[in-house]
């Protein structure tokens, strides 16, 4: 029985020192991506990936194309194992970075660009975010209206509308407090701190974007086989152009992930896919999609999970 299937990949967070080490072992077509990204990037990546030391792969321009890179390894691995039984995924996402393997996933977006396009990304996010002392904070117990009601005129903003349960604010420090004692005053139970080195999908990231643009503007991206579910729209992206202009809003816009996950539903996927590192993803597919099916493929173990 065919089962409505939707792939999603993780984002900056999710990484962790050995990733994908066992996939390099068993699957030649993983180790060629780890290969790849190796090439393309002039540097021994996998080495990283692999090995560490976690505080290398813990910066974001080393992060960000590992977990992209470890993602499609996993991917590959499964496509190897699966041959021609592998499902065509009705739809794919990625949260944040993983927007970028998601289009790759799709075909949308060339594997070797995607690592350039994201190795710069994470420097220039680790530069904005050093420009300007920023942060983020999780609001336990406040709907996403209220937070960004407590947001407004504060210079902070809606990052992630992750879940009902899990809504992020982030901004400049200073504004950042001032919404946390609003959304505090609001209702919020507690607002926890993240472990971030600034406020992505914020205006803080600005300088950041305005490069991404012109870089945007010099790649080709093609018409995925999938429609992508986009961060900050919730909606498909089925053209090169409308994949263009969401990566252009992505890095100062909130990811309304919640969003996605409940269109996908809405259109019927019974089964979402995690491919990549952690299991964050289908945590949150769980609290949005009450019943639906999850499975996580994060390493060799689980290359069979779909058969």
């Amino acid at each position: 029985m065919n089962v409505t299937t939707a792939f999603l990949f993780p984002g900056q967070g999710a990484q962790e020192v050995g990733m994908g080490a066992d996939v390099f072992v068993a699957s030649a077509a993983a180790r060629a991506v780890f290969d790849e990204a190796n090439d393309v990037l002039g540097t021994s990546l996998s080495k990283i990936i692999l090995e560490g030391p976690a505080e290398e792969l813990v910066r974001s321009h080393n992060a960000q194309p590992a977990i992209l890179t470890a993602s499609i390894a996993l991917l590959r691995a499964l496509e190897e194992r699966m041959g021609d039984s592998m499902p065509q995924p009705t739809f794919v996402a990625g949260h944040s970075l993983g927007e970028y393997t998601a289009l790759v996933a799709a075909g949308a977006l060339d594997f070797a660009q995607a690592l350039r396009l994201v190795r710069r990304r994470g420097e220039l996010m680790q530069a904005a975010a050093e420009a300007t002392p920023s942060g983020m904070a999780a609001l336990i117990g406040l709907t996403l209206g209220a937070a960004q009601a407590a947001c407004e005129g504060t210079g902070a903003q809606v990052a992630n509308a992750n879940s009902e349960q899990q809504i992020v604010i982030a901004g400049p420090t200073e504004a950042l407090d001032a919404a946390i004692e609003r959304a505090k005053e609001a209702g919020a139970r507690r607002a926890l701190p993240l472990d971030v080195a600034g406020a992505f999908h914020t205006e803080v990231m600005r300088p950041a974007q305005d490069e991404m643009d012109r870089l945007f503007a010099e790649t080709t991206f093609g018409i995925p086989k999938s429609p992508v579910i986009g961060n900050t729209t919730g909606t498909p992206l089925v053209t090169g152009d409308e994949i263009r202009g969401e990566l252009a809003d992505q890095l100062c816009g909130c990811v309304y992930w919640q969003e996605a996950i409940e269109y996908m539903a809405a259109n019927g996927v019974e089964r979402y896919v995690e491919i990549g590192p952690g299991k964050v993803l289908t945590g949150l597919v769980k609290r949005i999609a009450s019943g639906a099916e999850t499975v996580v493929i994060g390493g060799l173990d689980a290359l069979d999970a779909l058969t």
